[in-house]
């Protein structure tokens, strides 16, 4: 059984000379603790395919099932209580609460994921230690390097105990160097955790460090490569 899976799904943006097909008649699987890249160029469709993954976008047809139940069908807080039961997302920018400390921005979603029903998982300062910020609890994101900041992003993300993690280009505003090492992590976190994750991605090295590359052109499936 797939752990979330599209059918068919298509998502259209505008209307008239305006309108743009994101997704065209999409059919994508991802497996439990599968590491996925969605490549492709600016445009081609890979964050709205993340996105409809993870239930912020209904599409405008086809069907999205999530341990195959139906996700796109829910309405918008069945679809939040489900999204914070078993996935997490990692945005191009941290996207950290910026009036809240490293440690808040991280108890926060834990807390967020109890009272969604999830009762294992790790205490924030625990999980901030795991990301090497344990010494940073207390500084707010202004304080932080982006690498920084977006290894409490990472650390905000585990806190939900996900079983999928989908990442958005979540190298896009680091250096080479930095970016490398934000990927290391997540690497390191995934042979700890299992967590299945897909990681949105227009960098053809940062994709071929994932166990399968799906390419995307123009809102259709571009061919897929495997590397183990």
């Amino acid at each position: 059984m797939s752990l979330a899976s599209c059918n068919g799904v298509s998502v259209i943006h505008g209307a008239g000379d305006a309108r743009v097909t994101a997704l065209d008649n999409v059919a994508f699987a991802i497996e439990p603790g599968a590491r996925t890249a969605l490549f492709g160029p600016s445009g081609s469709g890979k964050t709205t395919l993340l996105h409809v993954l993870g239930g912020l976008i209904v599409p405008d047809a086809g069907e999205v099932r999530w341990r195959d139940q139906p996700l796109s069908s829910l309405d918008v807080v069945a679809r939040g209580r489900t999204r914070s039961a078993g996935m997490a997302f990692v945005f191009q920018g941290a996207n950290l609460l910026p009036t809240f400390t490293a440690y808040e921005n991280v108890a926060f979603a834990a807390h967020a994921s109890q009272s969604n029903g999830s009762t294992d998982q790790l205490q924030p300062l625990e999980l901030l230690e795991l990301v090497g910020l344990s010494a940073k609890a207390e500084a707010l994101p202004s304080e932080l390097s982006g690498g920084e900041a977006q290894r409490v992003a990472i650390a905000r993300a585990l806190a939900q105990r996900p079983a999928l993690l989908l990442c958005d280009e979540p190298t896009g505003h680091l250096d080479t160097d930095t970016g490398a090492r934000v990927l290391d992590l997540i690497d390191a976190l995934h042979g700890e955790f299992g967590f299945a994750q897909v990681t949105a991605t227009h960098d053809a090295d940062v994709a071929a460090r994932f166990d399968r590359a799906v390419g995307l052109a123009d809102g259709k499936l571009a061919g897929t490569e495997q590397f183990t």
